[in-house]
């Protein structure tokens, strides 16, 4: 029997309960499939931090580089660690050791799910640049805690980085419904958004067959809350993808339903699967986190180890949960119910 290692990293706050909900129906589905799936926990997260005064190991992306895929929770407590250091310390370092520069945020409403807009029939797939531009880490600061103290943050695009990912936007495209949205803000930044539309004008002629549309990061967002419907593929900057899949998220009815996937396109490395959403101390001792998300991360972590059959049935067991009401609302039923659910629907 096959067998696939993922590593189980579930982080902060909700991550944990999340986490473990995909699990269950990531090895429910993998029984069901005639596959195997093995898992190892770590318990790299901001208590571990405090505990260490590292997010992870030294030997953390060693250890990580073993396994076929990753499962992500949440990464992040402010009150504990800042933003900053937990981001920096876990998060951001696998992405770019792995070289997972291809960040994919899908965006359509579940059945039985009511999003802010009164739009309905939408399908967006975003692609975020991951491992370079505004999040490059480029800067400095100096003279601090005086008023002549000056702070840098420059952002890094790299012929190389637009090209990959922009020539990744267009494949998906062209197995999706051949329309890409690129995102830039070229009027401003006569620099690096004027070099990214450039690199995408000289790709498109190698897709005739993908329309291709650029938009400003102002006039797309207003479209997605407009007419989101018609829009496919967008393809932004990884400071532009952030917001715009937030913004996603938002319209397909909140965090709680709002997946990803870090892929590391040429499979040199493993990629990693996170729900969009973060730790949500505020509610991470409740119980009623929604695992939506994660579970639909987890079919698609499915889905890159070539399992592709058992990616279609979590997905479908979501869906028919949300559209039978469990889950569909935030905060209405419990983590362990919602997970009940997709199991049974799975069954």
């Amino acid at each position: 029997m096959k067998t696939h290692s993922v590593a189980l990293v579930p982080g902060d706050g909700i991550g944990v309960a999340v986490t473990e909900a995909a699990w269950q129906v990531l090895q429910r589905a993998a029984a069901q499939g005639g596959f195997g799936l093995d898992g190892e926990i770590f318990d790299w997260s901001c208590d571990r931090y405090l505990e260490t005064g590292r997010m992870m190991p030294e030997d953390g992306i060693e250890t990580l580089s073993r396994f076929d895929a990753i499962l992500l929770g949440a990464v992040g407590w402010p009150a504990k660690v800042p933003d900053s250091v937990s981001l920096h310390g876990l998060l951001l370092p696998i992405r770019k050791a792995f070289d997972q520069y291809a960040n994919i945020r899908p965006h359509r409403l579940l059945p039985g799910v009511e999003g802010p807009l009164r739009k309905e029939g939408f399908d967006i797939l975003c692609i975020r640049e991951n491992t370079e531009g505004e999040y490059s880490g480029a800067g400095g600061r100096v003279h601090q805690g005086t008023d002549a103290e000056v702070a840098v943050e420059t952002a890094i695009f790299t012929r190389r980085g637009v090209e990959r990912i922009m020539r990744f936007g267009f494949e998906q495209a062209r197995r999706r419904r051949g329309r890409l949205a690129s995102v830039t803000k070229s009027n401003a930044q006569k620099y690096s958004m004027v070099f990214w539309d450039e690199v995408t004008r000289e790709l498109a002629a190698e897709y005739p067959d993908v329309e291709v549309t650029s938009y400003h990061i102002d006039a797309i967002a207003a479209r997605f809350v407009m007419a989101p419907e018609t829009l496919d593929v967008v393809v932004a900057s990884n400071l532009f993808g952030d917001i715009l899949t937030d913004l996603g998220a938002a319209i397909q009815g909140g965090l709680g339903f709002a997946a990803s996937a870090n892929i590391n396109p040429a499979r040199t490395a493993p990629s990693m699967f996170e729900p969009v959403h973060g730790s949500a101390p505020d509610i991470a001792h409740l119980g009623i986190a929604n695992p939506v998300a994660a579970i639909w991360s987890g079919a698609m972590l499915l889905e890159h180890l070539g399992e592709t059959e058992a990616a279609e049935r979590v997905i479908a067991a979501i869906e028919r949960t949300t559209a039978a009401g469990i889950g569909a609302v935030p905060g209405r039923h419990r983590t362990e119910e919602i997970t009940a659910a997709v199991l049974n629907a799975l069954d």
